[in-house]
């Protein structure tokens, strides 16, 4: 049974075992359910961070479980990695300036967060890189994901101070 729960958990309810680009519909069903869980739901941010605290600690658990008995430390069909980078990135922005977002604006900043942390997954700058190619465990599954959103959060931090000084 625990195996069975920790696949549904590493896999985000199986959505990992997508043969085409699985990382993508991860992030892509992260923002979705953080846009339903802010903007829908309008859960309290604490709550919601607890919630991210919780999935990140189990997750060094469940992938480690998961991929005892495999060579491959990090097979596609993992993608909570992919959930909780995306989730650094959109979680600060929606406790950022202490203001109400609008939907309207919030989609549009969870799009831009998720075309740049793809981008930072993929092409994997460093320490991304470091993370990923170093770590051949649950500690590197999880933390190049996490470089990768706090690399969104970096680019975004920048946009903002550059347009100050631009317009």
């Amino acid at each position: 049974m625990i195996k069975t729960f920790n696949f549904l958990f590493v896999t985000m309810l199986g959505l990992g075992k997508v043969k085409f680009i699985p990382g993508t519909f991860g992030s892509l069903a992260s923002v979705i359910i953080l846009y339903i869980c802010f903007h829908i739901l309008k859960l309290n941010s604490n709550f919601i961070l607890l919630g991210l605290l919780l999935i990140f600690g189990y997750s060094f658990i469940a992938i480690t479980n998961h991929t005892k008995d495999n060579e491959n430390k990090d097979p596609g069909e993992i993608i909570i990695d992919e959930f909780i980078g995306q989730s650094i990135p959109i979680y600060l922005y929606e406790i950022s300036h202490g203001t109400v977002k609008q939907p309207s604006e919030a989609i549009i900043f969870y799009g831009v967060c998720f075309i740049l942390f793809r981008y930072f997954d993929i092409m994997k700058p460093y320490p991304v890189s470091y993370f990923d190619k170093k770590h051949k465990n649950s500690f590197g599954v999880i933390m190049d994901d996490v470089c990768a959103g706090f690399y969104v959060v970096f680019s975004l931090v920048c946009f903002m101070i550059l347009k100050n000084y631009i317009l």
